[in-house]
């Protein structure tokens, strides 16, 4: 549950947590599962949510919520504010009676509102735009809250501005619109961080730069660079020393298409643009065709899910390789087709937040992509989705262990570190492979599962999947070595300085190298 609370507060999402605690009036501690603190009685294990809570209290008398849920709500509705709150309730408290007044407990309307920037602030970057020569928009999670891409397909066709996407943003245009160039980052494309570095002018709408959408800093390498961001949370608003315009993101892109009339790229930008995307889709098709197994590749996998899919599906993923490969590969239709939970990387999260979907959409289609990984942390998800009968259909891709972070520690010099899954022999974790039955789990737990073993396999078993009544399971084993390349980015993970191996040494010496190009400021 902090994990949670962690993950909804890095991803801006209100949800409102009512976790038990020890007794207020304390007579009859320690009680089960309370953690004693020899310092102080005023403390229990939920005092662990405050660093990952918006708001954050306990209700050591019935007449607190009174005032508590109110301030509760207030943050829950804020868009700028919004993450986890907390009320943490006393065992003693929870069953007491209280006269709470009639008035406490009619509807009340919270309305969201869009906070409008300031307008000199506003015309200073409409200047900075039409004197750049080369800017770009990186769209975040804020343009897809604030319900904008309508305003950001409007704006970047006015003005011929390409667009790039984090993970949360992904989807704030069409794939094919002639503006978009798809993902930005570690898990970038080559033509959107090609230009990024290249770029004279960032325009942030709704992001807040974490390390894969900046590269570790060493995405924007033009000396003259200078970035405008669009954010209704000021904090995020005044990053990377930028112009901050803090507003509501469509409210603002509305007012800064009003203000640039007659502002367009020039022609041979607008023309390499579209030279970069096609070469992308180019390079798509090529590795949702690879025809690489069997076992196949994840790419691959990727694109026939997405084949299958219709426009307003959504595709949920959240833990391992599989995202950064979503994020590059998948082709999104619909401003919500894409739901990649990207903050915390949270493994498990893939089928119960595959869940949560279903309940808030109930007519889209809901694809959970999913690594045998983070389907052993958490499949019992499956069971509740029988019970509320939220049908979702489950990919499993099964590569024998935790291939993304095998392939970090390889990178970083090291062997793989017990990432793959096998037997222990001489000591060591380089036995046979140990073969999990997912589809007989899968069944145990209620759901329709079949096997995959070819492109055609899979293909059939997702159409069939779809007609089911309930959750299915489609089980594909991927290959553990075949990747989908990086293209044009870094990430910046410590190398141990000093080391007796000598492919550490080496992954050292790159490091050390890579990192002369990160922005210090």
């Amino acid at each position: 549950m902090v994990t949670g609370a962690a993950v909804a507060t890095v991803n801006r999402l209100p949800v409102l947590l009512l976790p038990g605690d020890i007794f207020a009036r304390r007579n009859v501690a320690p009680v089960l599962q309370q953690l004693e603190s020899a310092a102080t009685q005023d403390i229990s294990v939920n005092d662990c949510f405050k660093p990952v809570s918006r708001y954050w209290d306990r209700i050591e008398r019935p007449e607190q919520i009174l005032t508590s849920l109110p301030a509760a709500v207030r943050v829950l509705t804020s868009p700028a504010e919004t993450g986890a709150v907390v009320l943490a309730l006393p065992q003693d408290v929870q069953a007491e009676a209280f006269d709470y007044p009639t008035q406490f407990f009619e509807k009340r309307i919270w309305t969201i509102p869009r906070p409008r920037c300031d307008r000199d602030l506003l015309v200073r970057a409409a200047q900075w735009i039409r004197s750049a020569r080369q800017p770009l928009i990186v769209a975040g999670g804020g343009v897809l809250y604030s319900e904008a891409s309508d305003a950001l397909a409007e704006f970047v066709s006015r003005t011929g501005i390409p667009v790039v996407e984090t993970q949360a943003g992904k989807g704030s245009l069409r794939y094919n619109h002639p503006q978009a160039l798809g993902a930005i980052g570690v898990t970038g494309t080559p033509g959107a961080n090609v230009l990024a570095r290249e770029a004279d002018l960032i325009i942030g709408i709704g992001t807040r730069y974490t390390d894969f959408t900046t590269a570790s800093q060493t995405a924007f390498q033009n000396p003259a660079v200078r970035f405008i961001n669009v954010n209704i949370c000021e904090f995020d608003a005044g990053k990377q020393a930028a112009l901050p315009l803090v507003g509501d993101a469509q409210v603002t892109l509305q007012e800064l298409t009003g203000v640039l009339e007659n502002v367009r790229v020039t022609a041979p930008y607008s023309a390499r643009i579209q030279s970069l995307r096609e070469a992308w889709e180019k390079e798509v098709n090529r590795i949702y065709n690879l025809n690489w197994g069997p076992p196949v590749s994840q790419g691959e996998v990727i694109g026939i899910v997405n084949e299958i899919s219709e426009p307003r599906d959504v595709v949920v993923c959240a833990a391992g390789s599989v995202p950064g490969d979503l994020h590059k590969l998948w082709r999104t239709r619909d401003p919500k087709g894409y739901h990649v939970e990207y903050g915390y990387s949270c493994m498990g999260y893939e089928i119960a937040g595959g869940l949560g979907v279903k309940m808030a959409a109930p007519d889209r289609e809901v694809y959970v992509m999913v690594g045998d990984g983070s389907y052993l942390m958490m499949a019992q998800e499956i069971v509740t989705s029988l019970q509320e009968g939220c049908k979702i259909n489950i990919v499993v891709l099964d590569n024998h262990g935790f291939s993304s972070i095998g392939g970090l520690t390889r990178a970083c010099g090291n062997r793989g570190m017990g990432t793959e899954y096998r037997y222990r022999e001489n000591g060591k974790l380089e036995g046979a492979s140990i073969l999990v039955d997912f589809v007989a789990n899968a069944k145990s737990l209620g759901a329709e599962a079949v096997r995959a073993h070819t492109r055609e396999d899979l293909r059939k078993a997702l159409l069939e999947a779809r007609k089911n009544l309930k959750t299915s399971v489609v089980v594909i084993e991927t290959d553990y070595a075949q990747r989908v390349p990086g293209y044009e980015s870094w990430w910046d993970v410590a190398i141990a300085e000093v080391s007796e191996v000598e492919s550490v040494r080496a992954a050292r010496a790159k490091y050390v190298e890579a990192r002369k190009r990160e922005r210090v400021f």
